[in-house]
This record gives C-alpha cells, structure tokens and sequence, in this order.
C-alpha cells in the first residue's frame, strides 16, 4: 500500500493516539506513526504538540525515520525554540556517526533550524564536518556554512568558518568545489565589499579543473563565479574561453547560458584580428541557436537573452535570419521576440527576405503580432536606406487593405520615416489623408496630425483637417491634444492670414479649459513667444528636426554592458539591472565588461554598418523618458537670485536655450504678456481666466518638487477608527462583541470589547480567522484569563500577524472570524481600514518614486474626490503620515499644492498618490497608482477616514 493512506484519516482525539504510538515499544509502530504526524503537518494541521515525543524518535538507526523526525524538527524548531535545545545533543552524535549519509544528513538540518539559541551548539559539528574525510558531509558542510552565515554572520566569521570555505576551493572533490564557490558567493552578495572570493590565476585554475567532473548545478555556480573574474590580458582570457568552450555543448540550457555570460565578457580582452576571436564567433551560434529547438518557455528566456547578444556582437548570428522567423503555431510572446531580432539582424545583405516575410505576417489573424510586424516594416526602412522605397510601397499596400488596425500602425510608422528621409515620400500624403476618418487610436491620430502639421503648406485644406480634430479637443487623449497644438501653430506660422481664429480658439482650449499642466504649460510657452517675437517662434517650433535614429529601442550602452555580464539570470529576461527588482537589504553590485583589446574598433560587423558611409560611431539612443527625468533632478534649477524679469529674448536661439524651469519660467507665466501688432487685435491679450497667483514668482522647478523644507511638520498618531459591534449579543447567546483595528509601533491589534448579556459565566475562549486577503492571523493566543460573568465587560487586545494563509475576499479588507467559549462557537465578519497594513518603511527614494510612477501603466490610475475637508496641505500631511503615508514631494502650482506620497502594504505591494490641495475649497482629489489596482478603492476609504476623522 502507498503512503497516502497517511493522509485520509480525520479521527477525533488523534493527537492522543499519535502520542501513544509514538511512545511504543515496536519500532515500526513508531515509523508509522511518524508518517501520520508528517503527514498532517503536511496537510496543515497544527501537530507541535508532540514535539517532545517526536524528538524522543531521534535516537534511531533506521534512516527513514530519521529523515522524516528531521523534518519535522525543521518544521517546528522556529515555534518550539526551547524544546529544540533538546535534539542538539542527537545532532552532535549524528555528526559523528559512522555512516556518512547520516552525518551529511545532520549537518543539512542544522543549517534549516534558523533558531539563535541553537547555532553556537553546532559550530563545533560543522568544524568537524568541513574537515570530513567523505566528499558528500564536506559538500552539505559547505552549504551550511552560506546558511548560518545567514542566520549569524559575525558567529561564522570568528570561528574561521569562511577560511575553511576557502580552503575547500582547493579539494580534491569537483562537487566540494562547486558547493564552496556557491557558499562563498552567496555570501560575498551579502558583502559585496568584502573581498571573499578572491580569485587568482592558481584559485581559477582548479576551478576549470572541477568544471569537467561536476553536477550541471555545479558546474553552473563555478561559471558564474568565473564571470566575475577579470583577466590580466588577452592569453588568459583565451586560455580560460578556450577551456569553457566545451560547455557550450552541454544539455542544460543553463550551463550553455552560463558559459555564453562567460565568453562573451572574456571576448571583450581578445584583439579583433585574433584567429581564435573568429572561430570564438562561429562557435557561439550553434548552442544559442539549438536553445530555440526547447519548448516555447525555454525559448523566451533564449530569445531575451540572445537579444542582448545581438545588440552588443550582431556578427555572431548574422547568417542565421531564418532560425528567428515566426512559426504559425508560436505563442505570441515567442513571436513577438522573434520579430524583434529579426530588425535587429536585418541589412542590406537579407532585407528582401526580411521584408517578404513581415508582409505575409501583416495578413496574420493576432492583431498584436500583425502591428508588430507592420511597425517592424518601417524600422527597416530606417535601418536600411536601399530598402526605404521597398518599405514605403509595402506599407501603402497594406493602407489600401483598409483593416483598420493595420492602417493606424502604418500612418504611424510613415510619420518615423518621413522624419528619417525628408522630402522624399510626401507624395503618400493624398494617400493618408483619405483615411483620416477611420484612425480611433491615439498614436495614430497623433502622428496623423503631426504629418498634417509639418506638411501644412503641401496640404491645400490643412486647416478644415486640423479643425475637424479640435471638435472633440478635450475628449482626446494628452498626446493627441499636444501634438494638435503644436501641429496648429505651425500652420499658423505657415499660414498667419487664414488661421488665427484657429490658433486663438486652441491656445485658449488649451491653457483656460485644461487641467493637465503639460499641456497648459505648452500653450503658455507658445502665447508668449508668438506674443512677443514671431521671427523667435518661427526659429523655434519650425527649426530643422534632427534625423531620427537607427535604433530607436537599443538599451542604453552602460545598461547593456550590465546585463550581458547576467546573462542567463532574471536581470537578462527583464532587460533591467537586478537593483531595479531584486529588494532588500543585500547590497547589488553593479558589474561592467572588461576593457577591450581594441577598444576603438567598432562591435557591429561590415554587414550591419549602414551602408550610407556613415562613420562607425554606434547610433546615438534617444534616452527613455526615465532618463531624461533623471537628468532633470540632477540639475541645480533654482530660480536666479536677480529680483527683476530677464531680458527678452532676441532671437529665436537664445529663446531655446532659456532656463525655463528657473528664472525664466517667472517672467513667462508672471511678466507682462503684451501683444505684437504683427498679431492682430486681440491676441496680445493674456486669457482672461489667467489665474491671478501667475503673477507670483513660481518656485524653482524641479529642485521644490522634492525639497520638503516648506513646512511638513511632526506626524501625529496613526487613525484608529471607533469601535462597532461586531457580533449582537441576540447572534451569540449572550456575548456581545464590539471592536477596532490599531496599529501601534508597527504591530497591528485587534481591539475588543466583549460583554456578556447572558445569564450564566463564560470562560475558554479562543478565535481564529478564515483565510484572508493579506494573511492576517492571530499572533498568540486571546488572552482573557478571567471568566467573563453576567453583565460584565473585558478588553482585550489581540496582536495580529500577516504570514497567514491567503485567499481573495470580496470586499477585500473583509475578514470572516470564529470566536469560541465555553458556550458554542460563533462566527462574524467585519472589514479592517487598510491603512493598518501600511508599513513603517514605506517612504520611496524620490528618483525611485519618478520611475516608479511612470512604470506604472496609467490605466492602474485612479481618481477619487475627498468631501468637506478643512485641512491645509501640511496638516494633511502629517495627519496622513502618523499612519505611514508618506510625503515623497510637494509642490504648489496655481494656489494648489500638490502632494506626491507613496505605502507600502504588508506584503510587499507599493502604491503611490498625488494628493491636490486648493487653497478654501473643502474638496480634494487623490489620484492613486498601483500595480494591484484592486486596492485603490479601499486605499481611498482610509485616506477619507484618516483626513476626517
């Protein structure tokens, strides 16, 4: 019979039968009755009663029983600490047992037992077990070590543990190396500035010696290692590729990546004229492309990381184009990487064939994949010159099959190459604008109208165009209305006589009817500069644009150097640095590539280089928005201290270089706005709605955004909201419960009144709750050590955890509980504040807070109205940060502050709030961002709660 008979029994009184069998004399009563006791602690069924009796079972020769009472032991040493003391001695005896297994198996649960009081006990143990003269014990021995280093760092380093470790790169055993290394660098991360790895030509030599004998796991920890050793020169580093090239051939996917990580950072110290640097090249195609033979999710993690590869050496898998087109039965996240490499390897040499197959994919049936390939189209045809023609007439092609997705992705990518060959393909304009009706899409609306725009003067009714768009102004979204914005006043430049009732109407639209301040930003820079020098705005929004670049979406070259260096890791899947999504307080080392032999030669190979001539400096990236907000908080943007306005601007060139976030930013929105007669009447004029605190200096950008001086004071106490009764005395046979939520130096409590309407005594209680959304649990047991008697009443408090199982609720702060006397058991639900789950660490840095907030998509946003609230910004604020909301950033803009505020909920989920202020009116708006937008809703009650109460 199998063991699962183990898990079907339900008998009442069991603990008391498993106790007395496991107190038997029969050794195979007491084996079985330790699978009952695993097998209910398995199923979740709270056995640490028997801990004594289980630990009883210790003394035994069988391993099986052994095994299943270590297991236990693991399971329940952290909640019975005390009683754990007692194994100690069974686990110094074990390790000197003649049976290795045994020995290794001791030595493995010391280091599960995360227990302070027991790890000075099993120092002596494990020093033995380091020197064991069996390969298996010292292996186990070694991964110990990592774990109490884990547990008691300072413990480890003053019994020389990590010299031992040391030692033990030198053994004799390939399995003891590797598990040395893995210990070491697991440690090492922690200490990132500790120097315990330190590697050397003798240490890196019996490393590649074990390389060929180890585990694959083993031989992955030893690759890895090897990855973060830097060469003396060139031979080495050629010596060292040459010896990890036989991995490439491996079976697991991991080495082969692992030992890819290795010569791609080792390449970089090889002379380019090198022999071996080409047969390097030649060799590191094949494994990469069998990875993609796997299944589809194999294949994904392949294809991330081979991007990288692409980017950094395209000449590796230049002649292998047709292993990356698209199978019809590919998932589409396969697909859709697929088609990305595919632009990244096209050139001159196969864009006829690159572009044949991205048009039969333009006629697929998924419309995520078909715009993909419809965008892919046009990066060609900025990649590669010769092939622009081809691309345009396949793209108008495409325009004539009227799909309505289809032809929004083509207008978009046509506007990219009109920017990249100016004054070559207007002549499709007639084209596009005989779909202008059809085009729902933001992007596509926007890139409609900026061909509209810029080509004003070729386009006789360019003005009716413009005008059918600003019908529905303020429906559109953001992108539209600043592009239709800028996109009108260069046609009024273009065109002055016939549109100022048409530039008018949209600066006032955009400035007096709009609350993004984007947008009313633009307008206002654009009022005044066509209100005080035309010849200045003509220079400035009809200057010559620069070409656009090659690659639009290379990763940043720093960023790639970082991620090539973690090839085969979660860095490589997500394209981001691991100090982007890996938190706590491990330090994250950042690493870079090797310097290269030939460091002024170019990585892209003859085939990639554009043909054109150009020189091989790699494309210049246009930065991501990040980065250039990033730059922003870098500058120093306080206003100058000069107190009268700065001199107007005489030409359009010194308009641009302006500091528009400092001094310049004051005389633009507060100085005077005057007309120009070359104008017209009318125009000079600022809107009449202009709020009257624009005449007040604005506050210096940037820099007062995230420089909380102004005024955010002391926090005051965390909300605790008043307590209602939970459970009528007429539901519970006479007890009543009434009750709250608190949270007091970061503990949360359940407080309870219980009162007793019955007429008889009630004792023993106890409570438990159902699964809940976040896991709370009681974190002992309800503590009422007096009987309850008729008419009388008891607080208890009752501290609660939030490592308790978990399950969905609707609402989702609901939490179902049991409370049980000596009565019956009664059962309750009631909802906590959310704001009890917000942690104390819950303040963002502010650069992390900008990213953050634009990684979020916009459409997890949402927006709420708080009523009849009389409080100024700053005792907003630190009312909301007694109960650890946390302002991040304040800034006033038009007599309204506005608040940038981030949490953190217990179990781990961010959300982040802009909280807007104005001056004498009692309602606010709270916008909230989170990745689980689910939580929005009861965030914005406790926010509500919290300001009211």
């Amino acid at each position: 019979m199998t063991d699962s008979k183990y898990f079907t029994t339900t008998k009442k009184g069991e603990i008391f039968e498993l106790k007395a069998e496991l107190n038997s004399d029969k050794k195979e009563k007491k084996k079985e009755a330790v699978k009952k006791v695993i097998a209910s602690m398995t199923v979740g069924k709270d056995v640490s009663a028997l801990f004594p009796d289980v630990v009883n079972c210790m003394q035994t020769d069988n391993l099986e029983l052994k095994k299943l009472v270590y297991l236990y032991l693991m399971n329940y040493a952290k909640s019975q600490p005390d009683m754990a003391i007692m194994a100690v001695n069974t686990f110094v005896k074990d390790c000197e047992d003649p049976n290795p297994l045994i020995r290794a198996l001791a030595v493995r649960t010391m280091g599960c037992i995360r227990v302070d009081k027991i790890t000075e006990y099993l120092c002596e143990p494990l020093r033995k077990c380091l020197k064991d003269e069996d390969p298996y014990v010292r292996k186990t021995a070694a991964v110990c070590v990592a774990k109490l280093h884990d547990i008691n760092a300072q413990l480890v380093e003053d019994q020389g543990f990590l010299d031992t470790l040391k030692d033990l790169i030198s053994d004799s055993n390939p399995m003891v190396v590797a598990n040395a290394v893995a210990a070491l660098s697991e440690i090492a991360e922690s200490h990132p500035n500790s120097n315990l790895l330190d590697l050397n030509p003798q240490t890196i030599n019996k490393l590649l010696t074990a390389l060929n004998e180890c585990t694959e796991w083993g031989q992955i920890f030893i690759l890895d290692c090897l990855a973060n050793y830097t060469p003396r020169d060139d031979r080495e580093s050629q010596s060292i590729c040459e010896r990890v090239t036989p991995r490439l051939s491996h079976a697991n996917s991991a080495v082969v990546l692992s030992a890819v990580k290795v010569l791609m950072k080792f390449m970089e110290m090889l002379p380019k004229d090198l022999d071996y640097y080409g047969t390097l090249l030649k060799k590191l195609a094949p494994p990469l492309v069998t990875l993609l033979s796997a299944e589809p999710e194999l294949q994904y993690v392949a294809l991330r990381n081979i991007n990288l590869i692409v980017q950094r050496r395209p000449e590796i898998l230049k002649h292998e184009m047709k292993v990356f087109f698209v199978k019809y039965n590919d998932p589409i996240y396969v697909k859709l990487e697929k088609l990305d490499i595919m632009i990244r390897l096209a050139s001159q040499a196969n864009i006829a064939q690159v572009l044949a197959e991205l048009k039969e994919y333009a006629t697929e049936v998924d419309v995520d994949f078909v715009r993909k390939a419809v965008r892919a189209i046009g990066r060609c045809a900025i990649k590669v010159e010769q092939s622009a023609e081809r691309c345009v007439s396949t793209l108008l092609d495409l325009i004539q099959t009227k799909v309505n997705y289809v032809v929004q992705e083509a207008i978009v990518v046509i506007k990219d190459i009109f920017r990249k060959y100016p004054n070559k393909y207007e002549s499709v304009i007639a084209t596009l604008c005989e779909n202008l009706d059809s085009l729902d899409e933001p992007e596509a609306r926007a890139a409609m109208i900026w061909i509209v725009g810029e080509y004003a003067e070729r386009i006789d009714n360019a003005d009716e165009l413009l005008e059918s768009f600003l019908e529905g102004f303020h429906d559109e979204s953001t992108q539209v209305q600043l592009q239709l914005l800028t996109a009108i006043v260069k046609l009024f430049l273009k065109k002055p006589t016939e549109t100022q009732e048409l530039v008018q109407q949209v600066l006032s639209l955009a400035t007096q009817d709009s609350d993004n301040p984007d947008l009313r930003d633009r307008g206002y820079i654009y009022w005044r500069l066509l209100s005080t020098d035309p010849v200045a705005a003509k220079e400035v929004v009809l200057a010559e644009k620069p070409l656009i670049s090659e690659e639009t979406d290379l990763i940043e070259p720093t960023l790639l150097e970082e991620l090539i260096c973690h090839i085969g890791t979660l860095a490589s899947v997500y394209h981001k640095p691991p100090s982007a999504f890996v938190e706590g307080s491990r330090g994250v080392q950042h690493k870079r590539l090797p310097g290269s032999a030939g460091s002024g030669d170019s990585v892209d190979s003859p085939d990639t280089a554009s043909a054109a001539g150009v020189s091989e400096a790699p494309p210049a990236v246009i930065p991501s928005q990040g980065d250039l907000l990033g730059d922003l908080l870098n500058l120093d943007l306080t206003p100058p201290t000069a107190t009268g306005p700065p001199p107007a601007p005489s030409s359009g060139l010194q308009m641009g270089a302006m500091d528009l976030l400092g001094g310049g930013l004051d005389s633009l929105l507060g100085g005077d706005l005057g007309g120009s007669p070359a104008l017209g009447a009318g125009f000079g004029a600022p809107p009449a709605a202009m709020p009257a605190s624009f005449n007040a200096p604005v506050s210096g950008g940037l820099d007062d955004l995230f420089d909380l001086g102004g005024g955010v004071g002391m926090p005051m106490g965390s909300y605790s909201p008043p307590k209602t009764v939970w459970l009528p005395a007429m539901k519970a046979k006479g007890l009543e419960i009434s009750g709250t939520f608190a949270r007091r130096a970061g503990v949360i409590q359940m407080e309870m009144t219980l009162t007793n309407k019955a007429m008889s005594v009630m004792t023993d209680f106890a409570i438990q709750f159902n699964r809940n959304s976040f896991g709370l649990a009681p974190a002992g047991p309800l503590q009422i050590l007096t009987p309850l008697s008729p008419n009388q009443s008891i607080e208890a408090a009752l501290p609660l955890s939030t490592v308790g199982p978990v399950m969905k609720m609707e609402p989702l702060t609901n939490l179902q509980v049991a409370v049980k006397n000596n009565i019956d058991v009664f059962y309750f639900s009631c909802q906590y504040p959310i704001s009890m789950l917000f942690v104390e660490d819950g303040k963002m840095e502010r650069q992390v807070f900008l990213a953050t907030w634009k990684d979020i998509p916009n459409d997890n946003e949402s927006q709420f109205q708080i009523k009849d609230c009389h409080l100024n910004s700053d005792a907003a604020s630190n009312k909301l940060q007694g109960s650890n909301v946390f302002t991040i950033a304040k800034r006033t803009v038009e007599g309204q502050d506005m608040l940038y505020q981030s949490m953190k909920l217990t179990n781990g989920i961010w959300v982040l709030a802009e909280l807007r202020v104005q001056t004498g009116n009692p309602n606010y708006t709270v916008s909230l961002k989170c990745r689980a937008p689910e939580v929005s809703q009861c965030v914005f009650q406790s926010y509500e709660a919290m300001l009211k109460n």
